[in-house]
């Protein structure tokens, strides 16, 4: 079952989500900043910098990544979890067992 918030996309068979603009924003800034560090490693080993800098800074990126997918989990978690499950879809939860084993890989 679909709500208003999950629909499917009309190319092809995967669930979009339409998202608050303030919400929307906020997550194309961290993707954007994390981009930014991206290439800033990059701009590093063209440069040829010490090992251990470049290290440093992809570990940063690695944070940074790692927290914007708790926001991003905590939202679904928040909104379509929770609504599937209100209208019955327990499949959902087989979906984010999955999703969670990926992520703990």
């Amino acid at each position: 079952m679909e709500d208003n918030n999950s629909k499917a996309c009309p190319t092809c068979s995967h669930k979009t989500k339409d998202r608050p603009d303030k919400e929307r924003r906020d997550m194309i800034n961290r993707l954007s900043r994390i981009e930014g560090q991206v290439r800033g490693i990059k701009r590093m080993v063209e440069e040829n910098a010490y090992c251990p800098d470049i290290l440093i800074q992809v570990s940063a990126v690695n944070a940074a990544l790692n927290s914007f997918n708790k926001v991003l989990l905590a939202e679904h978690i928040r909104t379509c979890v929770a609504d599937d499950i209100r209208e019955g879809n327990e499949d959902t939860i087989d979906e984010l067992v999955l999703v969670l084993q990926k992520l703990m890989k």
